[in-house]
């Protein structure tokens, strides 16, 4: 299996019933990513994009999914990582391993995370510390 070492991407509302090889599209209102998975076996990868599912990461100019994308369910059973439009084979994964890792994540927060920060008062200093 090849995969190739880039991937375009778009934003769009509706996902569309066509899909173009070595492309992710993103619903940002249906919180979804899809692609033809990257082996070229031509399936359908739906990424759900949920605090206990992927996460994506748009920079302004590239994409990125966290975690890997692993299509155990395949015939093809491929694995590999969607990073800055670059896309990486990741290492096999044992069947039980597959297993484990499709059990949903109850572990994740749905409440966001924030850091607090102290506003020094000092004169003449603005900066948050």
């Amino acid at each position: 299996m090849k995969l190739p070492t880039a991937i375009a991407f778009e934003f769009i509302d509706v996902m569309p019933s066509s899909r173009e090889e070595g492309k992710l599209y993103i619903s940002i209102k249906y919180r979804t990513a899809i692609h033809k998975c990257l082996c070229g076996c031509g399936m359908k990868v739906v990424t759900p994009i949920r605090p206990t599912g992927w996460r994506l990461i748009y920079d302004g100019d590239t994409v990125s999914l966290h975690p890997s994308i692993g299509n155990w369910s395949f015939a093809c059973r491929s694995h590999y990582w969607i990073a800055n439009n670059q896309v990486m084979p990741a290492g096999p994964m044992s069947q039980a391993g597959a297993i484990a890792r499709r059990k949903p994540n109850t572990s994740a927060s749905l409440v966001p995370r924030f850091r607090i920060r102290r506003l020094t008062t000092s004169p003449g200093n603005d900066r948050l510390s």
